[in-house]
């Protein structure tokens, strides 16, 4: 049976040990009241970041040797878990978080969606790479070998929870899902605004090891200092891969000591990303208005604190612009002000806020209401400059992280162009047009390319679809590496490599590459794709 909220210990999950820390304490608050919650939890520090790293080495071969249907009904098991811990979860999400229930409700589905999807892909088998060149020893001049290929595991994953996703990015979230389908154990480390959801599905990740009879340090589960424990988790030498989603401040931190190490490892790393959304002059003109209600709809989904959340906002100068600002202000103006995640992240947007407000050439057009009752509120709020200010001060091009927006009036499409040139890359890039703008969209879409990787067309960014086809990444900053992404069935890619066998005996291949391919894999035989 899992335990719920009822029983929460405060305690590590170190493989198969529940371990209390000594090197401080954390508790949750409650975002709405500002009252902390129980239990207490201990924080670990080098020495429960080395037993966690060395049970995950010891497991590491016993784990990426299993079989695929094992493996694949151990991630089918964590979401059921998962499920079973019922409404204790969704209550206890909701007071650490002050995420609406139905929020946290949708959250949960797609955290048990992603983990049957990336079972799925386990149980397919062709995220293997299996690749065979028969041998040819009659070629000449030279003979040419037998080689085959296929990917592994790189070995244990760092898992760093995030703040604004406390299921669907953290402790069984898309990086860990990602790498246990990969083969690889995982060590996640908690988020502390939300350590009794973390605790909780820790304790479903754990029994589904147990239920499976998998190596104990398949995962763990720790607490700790930001700095001290993640800087220890990222550099231990047994740890080989990194996913992290939060700030770029932590995030290039992460990316820096990974860098130092004697052997230095991948970091996949999302971190800030401000959304450029584009309405083209057609868009404007036919639906101005319905366009303005639609981006405070986006921006203040939960309370902004979504990392596709739209901060940017290019307008251009014509018909339209008027019913475009008219409608988004009278939204916002009625929109009420909602509990953010953390203090420490409304005290950040505040101060973004309050940066903007000041900033030369930079107007208020409306702010959303807060009749302060909520302890840590995120008062909505929209912004206005023109394309020449924006040019001019690089500041309006940072993200701040909640339901903040820049609308930027654009004079024509010379000055959209400079702007495209200053924008850092995003991890999506939205674009509204009617058939008319499509000569327009055609030029626009390459640059965007450049910048983003997800380009949306007359839809909003906020809402990720979880499957085959989806990029969650994108240029830096918004991620430290733009080959990968982390949302979606791709992700496995960041936990595996290449390795080539060449004239190995038949009776010592691996099965995805010997001759009767037992499974029925798709694989690639003399460059041509069969099974």
């Amino acid at each position: 049976m899992i335990p719920v909220a009822s029983v929460l210990t405060g305690a590590m999950l170190i493989g198969g040990s529940e371990v209390h820390g000594g090197k401080g304490e954390v508790r949750a608050v409650d975002p709405r009241t500002g009252q902390a919650m129980e239990p207490a939890y201990g924080l670990g520090g080098t020495e429960e970041v080395d037993r966690a790293a060395e049970l995950a080495w010891a497991a590491f071969a016993g784990y990426r040797d299993s079989d695929l249907p094992r493996r694949a009904a151990f991630l089918d098991t964590i979401a059921a878990n998962i499920e079973a811990l019922g409404d204790d979860l969704i209550d206890r999400v909701s007071r650490e978080t002050g995420l609406p229930r139905a929020r946290v409700e949708s959250e949960r589905a797609r955290t048990c969606g992603q983990l049957r999807l990336f079972a799925e892909l386990v149980r397919e088998g062709s995220w293997q790479g299996a690749r065979i060149d028969p041998a040819q020893p009659d070629r000449v001049p030279l003979p040419r070998p037998d080689i085959r290929q296929r990917r592994v595991p790189l070995g244990p994953v760092a898992v760093f929870g995030a703040s604004n996703f406390p299921l669907a990015f953290s402790v069984a979230g898309g990086d860990t899902a990602s790498a246990l389908a990969a083969g690889a154990p995982v060590i996640v480390k908690a988020h502390s605004a939300h350590p009794g959801t973390s605790e909780m599905v820790g304790r479903a990740v754990k029994a589904a090891v147990e239920q499976h009879h998998l190596p104990e340090g398949t995962f763990s589960l720790l607490f700790g200092d930001g700095r001290g424990l993640g800087t220890d988790l990222v550099t231990h030498p047994r740890v080989q891969a990194v996913g992290f989603t939060g700030s770029r401040a932590g995030g290039l931190a992460l990316v820096a000591a990974a860098a130092a190490r004697p052997q230095p490892i991948p970091v996949y790393a999302e971190m800030s990303s401000v959304n450029p959304v584009f309405v083209l002059p057609g868009a404007l003109a036919e639906r101005g208005a319905a366009l303005g209600l639609a981006l405070v709809g986006s921006l203040t989904t939960g309370a902004g604190q979504l990392c596709t959340c739209p901060g940017l906002v290019f307008v251009p100068d014509g018909d339209g612009f008027s019913e475009f600002l008219g409608a988004a202000s009278d939204a916002m103006r009625a929109t009420p002000a909602a509990p953010m995640l953390s203090e420490s992240i409304h005290a950040a947007f505040v101060d973004g806020v309050e940066r903007l407000r000041a900033a030369s050439g930079v107007t208020v057009a409306a702010e959303g209401k807060d009749d302060g009752t909520i302890a840590a509120a995120g008062r909505a709020g929209l912004f206005v400059a023109d394309g020449a200010t924006f040019l001019a001060n690089p500041m309006l091009h940072e993200e701040i992280f909640g339901a903040a927006a820049l609308i930027v009036r654009v004079a024509s499409s010379d000055q959209l162009r400079q702007i495209l040139d200053r924008l850092e890359g995003q991890l999506t890039a939205t674009v509204h047009a009617t058939a008319e703008d499509h000569e327009q969209a055609r030029t626009l879409l390459p640059l965007l390319e450049l910048i983003a990787g997800r380009i949306v067309f007359n839809g909003w960014p906020t809402g990720v679809e979880v499957g085959h086809a989806v990029v969650h990444g994108g240029p830096f900053p918004a991620t430290s590496d733009a080959r990968s992404t982390s949302v979606g069935t791709l992700a496995i890619d960041r936990f595996l490599r290449p390795v080539s066998y060449q004239n190995v005996p038949a009776e010592l291949l691996p099965p995805a590459l010997t001759d009767d391919n037992p499974s029925g894999l798709w694989r690639r035989v003399e460059g041509r794709l069969e099974r």
